[in-house]
């Protein structure tokens, strides 16, 4: 459980204006139809977090603990650094053909954007932490990135013009630095 509460809070904070939660409010103003670009989401989602999860699984093997621990607590900490450079949207993180229709579209687009992602590397790194919780490192998210994403997708702008992302972005950074120094202190 643990697992799952601590993957949930890091990724809907490290979301928020992220390169995708912008795309999302691109994606909810080209097409105005919230539901299919919600279940795009979501669907990009479960396989890139799920792919990302078996990485972070998969470096725990082959590493030891002392480097794991240290390569863990140093990546936590560049995350926290990495918080604190805004994203900003790339046309080719748009550039998705929309002969795919609403759906496919998200879906390419948001599993495109996500490579190499604050979110996806995140979601290696808690992968690796919490070895054991596989399927609560991947739902929990999953649920940060539905969490950070399905609100601007419904109500757009307002949210985005409201939420002080400077303020959301420093919190996140605080959260990632303590991981980090608590990953080396042990």
């Amino acid at each position: 459980m643990e697992a799952f509460l601590v993957a949930t809070g890091i990724v809907a904070l490290a979301e928020m204006g992220d390169k995708t939660q912008l795309l999302a409010l691109v994606l909810a103003a080209r097409f105005r139809k919230p539901w299919p670009i919600v279940l795009g989401i979501f669907a990009a989602t479960i396989v890139n977090h799920a792919l990302a999860g078996a990485v972070g699984a998969f470096v725990t093997q082959w590493l030891g603990p002392t480097t794991l621990r240290w390569l863990l607590g140093g990546a936590f900490i560049a995350m926290a650094i990495w918080m604190l450079i805004p994203d900003k949207l790339d046309d080719e993180d748009t550039g998705t053909r929309s002969h795919f229709g609403v759906f496919g579209t998200t879906v390419v687009a948001f599993f495109l954007a996500e490579m190499g992602d604050k979110t996806q590397i995140a979601t290696v790194m808690l992968a690796a932490r919490f070895v054991h919780d596989y399927v609560g490192v991947v739902a929990g998210t999953t649920l940060g990135m539905m969490l950070a994403n399905a609100p601007v997708v419904f109500l757009g702008e307002r949210i985005m013009r409201r939420v002080p992302i400077k303020l959301v972005h420093g919190i996140s950074a605080v959260i990632f630095l303590v991981l980090g120094v608590v990953m080396i202190v042990g």
